[in-house]
């Protein structure tokens, strides 16, 4: 078994978000890669700049971060006959590791435009360093700089950062400095070929708490819906729970969080994330984990909170309804005013017409009578 410390570098549309190419809003510039063995020990290093097919010219952001010149790039080899290269490189049942959980997306997405076959596994595990460092030395929350954890080990910056290849080199030296080993249960999921079907679906037992991941669904009311979704576990024992707190939205509507408790090991908390996937279809990550005092007190303030929300939400739609009705008996009482002042116009005009009409033939009969009198 080796590892593969890969780190990639990439281009995006120069004309913005509005001219990209939706089926790769990002073209791999550069791999840069090293073969670890089991031991953590170097085996071999792969590096190779690829020629631009997609965008030829470099975004400004991307330009004041790596350190490549298209001229220079236009001699290199396409995406093709690299990608090729590196996978055949990488050699069988390869376990990769990388700095962040972007680049086996990317490597994915640009793999798929060009219609390069590779058997990754279902469901795609893999090491996100950057993560297990934080997990291992920090508050396992905290995601931090290459070179920040560069400068923490004493590893000696001989080498520029923001260039693929050197920031993988750093990242294998990053790997072969940890105390990696009770780290390594710790496996990221790859989210580019999500599970088709409810077989597909899948949980992940990381010891300390479970991870489910669902297959896609048309919204997120859909898969809330979804007993495989909202089913809650022991993350220790797997004993099916007591819902003390069910399932609630957090703020924005993407994130649920559920508080329950075993009778074995105690409270237990849930969290779901709404994920976009491809179109307008989500699929939902589950975790589930113990809950000490502090985590309980989180899960009560979030209810408190949603609760508040929804209270407050509530009252504005019934002021807006109340609103709504008063516009609507004024504009009726208006209508009927309108309507009212047109038929007293309308009689009055009929009156007036009708006297009118009257004082002609009284005035006929006054100058009949006068013609008579001479």
């Amino acid at each position: 078994m080796n590892y593969i410390v890969l780190d990639l570098e990439w281009n995006q549309s120069p004309g913005g978000r509005y001219r990209e190419n939706p089926k790769i809003p990002f073209e791999i510039l550069e791999i840069g890669a090293v073969k670890l063995n089991s031991r953590r020990k170097t085996v071999s290093e792969f590096h190779e700049t690829i020629k631009p097919l997609i965008y030829r010219t470099m975004n400004r952001h991307t330009q004041e971060v790596v350190h490549m010149d298209m001229e220079e790039l236009k001699k290199s080899r396409t995406f093709s006959p690299v990608a090729r290269s590196f996978l055949d490189w990488c050699g069988r049942n390869p376990v990769f590791v990388t700095w962040g959980p972007s680049d086996l997306f990317e490597l994915q997405r640009n793999l798929e435009y060009y219609h390069i076959q590779y058997p990754f596994p279902k469901p795609f595990l893999y090491y996100d360093l950057q993560k297990l460092y934080s997990l291992g030395y920090l508050d396992g929350k905290k995601r931090p700089a290459l070179q920040e954890v560069v400068e923490a080990l004493q590893i000696p910056q001989e080498r520029r950062f923001h260039a693929a290849f050197d920031d993988a080199w750093y990242t294998a030296e990053i790997m072969k400095r940890m105390n990696i080993k009770p780290l390594l249960i710790y496996k990221s999921v790859d989210y580019y070929h999500l599970p088709e079907n409810s077989q597909e679906e899948f949980t992940l037992d990381f010891k300390t708490y479970t991870k489910f991941v669902s297959q896609l669904y048309p919204d997120k009311e859909t898969a809330m819906k979804q007993p495989a979704v909202t089913a809650m576990k022991c993350s220790r024992c797997s004993h099916p729970l007591k819902t003390e707190i069910d399932w609630f939205a957090g703020v924005g509507g993407s994130m649920y969080y559920a508080l329950c408790e075993c009778p074995k090991h105690g409270y237990v908390k849930g969290k779901i994330r709404i994920r976009k996937g491809p179109g307008e279809d989500v699929y939902v990550v589950k975790t589930v984990k113990p809950a000490d005092d502090e985590g309980v007190a989180e899960i009560r303030e979030r209810k408190a909170s949603a609760q508040e929300r929804r209270h407050k939400r509530l009252e504005k739609e019934k002021a807006k309804r109340k609103a709504k009705r008063s516009e609507a008996i004024a504009a009726q009482k208006e209508s009927a005013s309108i309507q009212s002042r047109r038929i007293r116009s309308r009689v009055r005009h009929s009156r007036k017409k009708s006297n009118t009409s009257a004082s002609v033939p009284k005035a006929a009969e006054k100058t009949s009578a006068q013609t008579t009198t001479e």
